[in-house]
Parts: structure tokens; C-alpha cells; sequence
């Protein structure tokens, strides 16, 4: 029996075989979608294309969102240079206690940080203290839902620059900083990831409880195997995501855990996390490290559901038809015909011709149970 796209989505989340592959793209980036497709949103786009729509729902989450934003802790932002192709912006945070500083640059594809917000050990302090947490506009969220309909899904997120804790960390302060800060202070690292999970738990408490989404992400990439190592996951990552994934199921949702690098070496930590699914299986052409999609299967099948797996650099851009249709049914044999799987890009793209979206969408269709 054909099923509508949310379920065919929900029925992979739950580890179960849906009438045929589930096939998405991991956010669509605004500027593909104003250079390709004519600047419509992801819901018509991913419906233009025959994917199965999963609909991100940002609400109010991270430092460089001018909502995040308290009478002890006020951000000041001075633009350098205003251009689409490379805007530099200053920030000057002021608190009761003290002054951060943090600087960003950017083009029309994303947003990077030039300087970190946190330089000495006592700035924790103020985070802890000052850093002020939104809270999501629940009714928006319900009105994005209803709207996406049987359409697909929407996925919420958890507050912070990135949702992990660790993560959050690493853009609050050069992530080779941080680990040389995990190694000589790992009491100082606690106490900061402590204070972003206090915070997160706080969001979770105050706007995710009873808020409308199918899936939550958590993690991020800077927990992948490519960027520290399993022993550092394990102690710096684990046990704040386990406290974080438990208190999302005591409020009602399911999770997918986000490492856009490296995973082959974590995936029993990946397990023990308490996460729903596991993405985005990154290839090593798209940076991570996952060669044989079979033996990712094998330690995550039946216990977490899966997401992502496709190369949208050397695959989805740069490839001819038959060598998408190809590269589909290899991940599906490897990732999914036990089901719980869903075939997407392993992360962000710019500029993957809409023809080969279509052929992407076309031959997982063609991939049924």
C-alpha cells in the first residue's frame, strides 16, 4: 500500500520498512534554492522534486540570532564590511561582570566565526551566569507543522550555536584549543559543558514540552571521529548527550544525533547516546569516513534508524544519471533494506543541477520493499 511522505518518514524513524525508500535532502540552502529553483521555500521545493519533505523549524536557538538577547547580556554587533560575498561583523557582549568579544565572517553561502568568544578560563563565568536562553514561539512551530502536512516531516532543534553541548563548546572557543583544554583542564571543560547542558535542559523544560515536531536534532559535528577521538567523545560528549536525550524523551520526541564527519569509530558510543537515528553517514568524498554502508548496518540496525549516506559533492553535483541511479541502489543495499533507513545528501550543497535532484528522488522511488 503507497504511504504519503510522513509516513514513509516515520515509519523508517521507527526502524520499520515503509512501502519503499524514504529520499530527502539534508537543508536546503538558501542561495541553491534562489539560484536554482527560483527562491521558493523547502517545503515547495522538496514537493517539486518528489522528495520526502523533512522541513527544518529553526525557532529562536544560537549566539548569532539577534533574539538571544537579556538586559545582562547585551550584544553589540559593528559591521566591518557589508558585502554579500565577504561580511565581517564585530560583536561586544556586555554583562554586569565583564565584556566578551567575538567576531564573524561570511558570504552568500554561510557564516564562519573569526574570532571565539571565550579567551580565558574565567569567561565561563559570565556564560554561566549571563548567557540568556530564548524561548520558542510554540505557536509558529504548530503553524509550520500543520502546514507541512502529510507532506513530510518537521524537524525542531535544540538551542545553541549547535545542539551538543561539545559542539556548542567548539564555536564558543577554537575547537584545537579545546581539546588541548580537555587534555591539561578537563575540570574546566566539565564545568562549561555542564553550563551549556544546564541551559539546553532549560530550553527543552520551557519550549520543547509540548512543542510540535516529529524530530529533534542533537550532536553536531564537532563530536565526529575525524575531528577527536573516541576516548575524548566518550568523556566529553556521551554523558552530556545521554542527559540531554533522556530529558527530549521524557518531553515526547524523538532525536536524530548529527555527525557530519567521522562516525565508524563511535557508533557504540552513538548507540549508548539514547539517540532515535543516527545521520548523516557521511562518504569520504563529503568528509567523513563511512566506505562500506553494510557495516554501519550491522552495529546500528534494529537499534537506531539511519539518515543520509549520499555524496552531494561528487555524486549529486558532479555526476551523470545512471551513475545517481547506481550510487542510490548501493546505499540502499547497504544502509537500508532491512528498512529504518532514510536515503538523503550527507550534508549542505550549493550547487547540484535540479535534474539530478530529480534522478535522485526518481531512482529511490524505484527502490521498494
Amino acid at each position: 500500500m503507497a504511504m504519503n511522505s510522513k509516513e514513509r518518514l516515520m515509519r523508517a524513524l521507527n526502524r520499520e520498512k515503509p512501502d519503499r525508500l524514504p529520499v530527502s535532502v539534508h537543508e536546503w540552502q538558501q542561495v541553491h534554492l534562489n539560484e536554482y529553483l527560483g527562491g521558493i521555500d523547502p517545503l515547495a521545493a522538496f514537493q517539486r522534486l518528489g522528495l520526502d519533505a523533512d522541513v527544518p523549524h529553526y525557532g529562536l536557538m544560537g549566539q548569532y540570532r539577534p533574539e538571544e538577547e537579556s538586559a545582562q547580556w547585551h550584544d553589540r554587533s559593528e559591521v566591518i564590511k557589508d558585502d554579500p560575498d565577504e561580511r565581517i561583523v564585530h560583536h561586544t557582549i556586555e554583562t554586569p561582570r565583564g565584556v566578551l568579544t567575538y567576531k564573524t565572517g561570511g558570504n552568500k553561502y554561510t557564516t564562519w566565526i573569526t574570532e571565539h568568544l571565550i579567551k580565558r578560563h574565567e569567561d565561563v563565568e559570565l556564560i554561566e551566569q549571563y548567557l540568556p536562553v530564548p524561548k520558542l514561539d510554540q505557536a509558529a512551530a504548530a503553524r509550520e507543522y500543520d502546514r507541512v502536512g502529510d507532506a513530510g516531516i518537521l524537524r525542531g532543534y535544540v538551542w545553541g550555536d549547535q545542539p551538543g553541548c561539545w559542539q556548542h563548546a567548539c564555536c564558543l572557543m577554537d575547537s584545537q584549543q579545546l581539546i588541548l583544554e580537555a587534555m591539561d583542564n578537563p575540570d574546566w571543560v566539565h564545568r562549561l559543558l555542564q553550563s551549556l547542558l544546564r541551559k539546553k535542559l532549560r530550553f527543552v523544560a520551557e519550549s520543547l514540552r509540548g512543542a510540535r515536531y516529529d524530530l529533534i536534532e542533537t550532536g553536531g559535528g564537532a563530536a565526529s571521529d575525524t575531528v577527536i577521538s573516541p576516548a575524548l567523545h566518550q568523556k566529553f560528549c556521551l554523558p552530556y548527550d545521554r542527559a540531554l536525550h533522556r530529558a527530549l524523551h521524557e518531553a515526547g520526541h524523538r532525536i536524530t544525533y548529527h555527525t557530519c564527519g567521522g562516525m565508524m569509530h563511535i557508533l557504540d558510543l552513538i548507540i549508548q547516546n539514547e539517540t532515535d537515528a543516527s545521520e548523516t553517514l557521511a562518504p569520504p568524498g563529503a568528509g567523513g569516513n563511512i566506505r562500506e554502508p553494510e557495516k554501519v548496518r550491522r552495529v546500528l540496525a534494529g537499534k537506531v534508524a539511519m539518515i543520509g549516506g549520499m555524496d552531494q559533492v561528487n555524486i549529486l553535483t558532479a555526476a551523470n544519471p545512471e551513475d545517481i541511479r547506481r550510487e542510490v541502489g548501493r546505499l540502499f543495499e547497504g544502509f537500508g533494506k532491512e528498512g529504518g533507513y532514510i536515503l538523503a545528501s550527507s550534508d549542505h550543497f550549493f550547487d547540484v543541477p535540479v535534474e539530478n535532484l530529480r534522478t535522485f528522488a526518481e531512482a529511490a522511488r524505484d527502490c521498494v520493499y
